[in-house]
């Protein structure tokens, strides 16, 4: 479905307000011949400026998410500082007079302001007894997005924060390297529409192009460990060259896979063949699902595969001898990687921006009307942070580390294997088992019936789920009952614990 905030016609468009203010500001001048090019050309810069903003700033919600949901794993409140500590501080701490230390003579006015928050949304207010009650716990007794803003004085942290550059390392590969990966990163963005009419650019191959953005990184992380002159970081150079190499074969044979089976290597043309042939990607094919998690674990370097940055064993990896805002971009760029990867699964198997049963909702009276205002930057916005939360949050803090040579094994041994098993179902599903003549319109929201079989409506995905939650359940279930079940242990006691009395035994 055609999207109502359309963004991109709302700017490119010759009869929109931008295109045809910039002509018409245009009109008698020398440059009036080219009008239509240049209003063009600004009018792409805007909209390009527009929606990498959106997607940019939009990360900052899953740093705020991962800080809240560990926190919650670990049974703790986690990161509280808000935006409101500026001027009141932090249980009766203050930074002091701050203001005085800024240049340029920002200090008075910055001062003015501070006071004047600090009077009105301060500690304390007779008229409010709640804020006398609970002393700095915020206005009103409410913390403004309590531990949000704590990112940006981590931002800032690292943007005062002093770079060294060890001594016998190779200077300039050293300093290149965290821009080749941040801008390589940065670059996917680029390439991710957050709805039909809200994307910066839609070339037909951008699914191949996506992915090839993501090779480039590994090349920046291996310059990287070399030239710092470390033996950490060289392993964890050496170690990330390996790693991402397994995986992203397996990588590539999933999406060949997505693409197969949507028939393009366009990201949004994908999304809108989910809803037109009437079933999400995840239903069709659930083993393309978990490899595409997998492997995108794997290419963000997260736990369970975070060998190469292993601060175990390797300080912290690849960027042992990084500090002040390169850290932080590399930090950066980590994050943005893992971004890109929850916005890929959410248009490769989730439909992308159409919500959960559209076609149904669509279909009733007075819902059906609403369904279309929904926006659908918003709907991709969630389903990117729900992912981000089940699957990348989850499984850095519920799975430990394995080994290199088990890292290695699994993506050569079993999902390049699997991937291949992907891209023939692929083939047999969109030769033998869709049904052109099922699918609907672009724009009509019902969407459409392209899996059905012998006249049952979605028979396809319901028996594929069925069948590979199935495969799913006996594999992670599946032990030989012959040999020890007993679990490795690094601590092994014979006696329960606050039995044994220390010193004696």
């Amino acid at each position: 479905m055609d999207d109502k905030y359309d963004l991109v016609g709302f700017f490119l468009s010759k009869d929109g307000l931008l295109r045809s203010g910039i002509i018409g500001l245009l009109e008698g001048t020398p440059l009036e011949e080219s009008a239509g090019s240049l209003s063009f050309a600004i009018a792409t810069f805007a909209v390009v400026n527009v929606v990498f903003l959106m997607l940019f700033f939009s990360q900052f919600a899953i740093l705020w998410i991962e800080r809240k949901a560990v926190a919650r794993m670990q049974d703790r409140y986690g990161a509280t500082t808000a935006l409101r500590s500026l001027w009141v501080g932090e249980n009766g701490v203050t930074a002091g007079e701050w203001w005085n230390m800024l240049p340029f003579g920002l200090g008075k006015p910055i001062g003015a302001v501070n006071k004047w928050l600090n009077k009105n949304f301060g500690n304390r207010d007779e008229n409010f007894a709640t804020v006398d009650r609970v002393n700095n716990r915020s206005w009103m007794g409410k913390t403004i997005v309590p531990g949000f803003f704590q990112n940006v004085a981590d931002g800032m942290k690292f943007l005062v924060k002093e770079h060294m550059v060890p001594q016998r390392a190779d200077r300039l590969i050293f300093e290149v390297s965290p821009f080749l990966i941040v801008s390589s990163t940065l670059l996917i963005l680029g390439m991710i529409p957050l709805s039909s009419g809200i994307y910066a650019t839609n070339p037909d191959l951008s699914i191949l192009y996506a992915i090839a953005i993501f090779g480039i990184a590994p090349i920046g992380v291996f310059f990287a460990g070399w030239s710092s002159n470390n033996k950490y970081t060289l392993i964890g150079g050496i170690r990330s060259a390996a790693q991402l190499t397994a995986y992203e074969i397996p990588l590539l044979l999933t999406l060949l896979s997505v693409a197969i089976l949507s028939g393009t290597f366009n990201i949004i043309e994908s999304i809108h063949f989910q809803h037109s042939a009437g079933a999400w990607n995840i239903f069709l094919m659930p083993l393309g699902a978990a490899l595409f998690l997998v492997t995108m674990i794997a290419e963000v370097e997260r736990v369970p595969f975070d060998m190469p940055e292993a601060e175990a064993e390797l300080v912290e990896g690849w960027w042992t001898e990084y500090g002040g805002m390169r850290f932080g971009m590399l930090f950066m760029a980590e994050y943005i990687r893992t971004y890109a990867a929850c916005f890929l699964f959410t248009h490769f198997f989730l439909g992308g921006w159409h919500l959960p049963f559209h076609g149904t909702l669509a279909s009733l009276p007075v819902i059906g009307e609403a369904v279309p205002l929904i926006p659908g930057a918003i709907v991709t916005l969630i389903k990117s942070w729900l992912v981000f939360l089940i699957v990348f949050v989850w499984a850095r803090f519920a799975l430990a580390r394995i080994r290199t040579d088990q890292i290695l094994e699994f993506g050569w041994r079993m999902l390049l294997p699997l991937a291949v098993l992907q891209v023939v179902l692929a083939l047999v599903y969109r030769l033998y088992l869709f049904n052109p003549d099922g699918m609907s319109a672009q724009n009509e929201p019902a969407g459409g019936m392209a899996w059905d079989a012998f006249g049952i409506p979605l028979l396809v995905p319901v028996l594929t789920t069925a069948f590979w939650l199935g495969v799913f359940f006996i594999y992670l279930n599946d032990e030989d009952k012959s040999v020890n079940q007993e679990r490795m242990f690094h601590v092994h006691t014979d006696k329960p614990a606050g039995t044994v009395t220390p010193g004696q035994e």
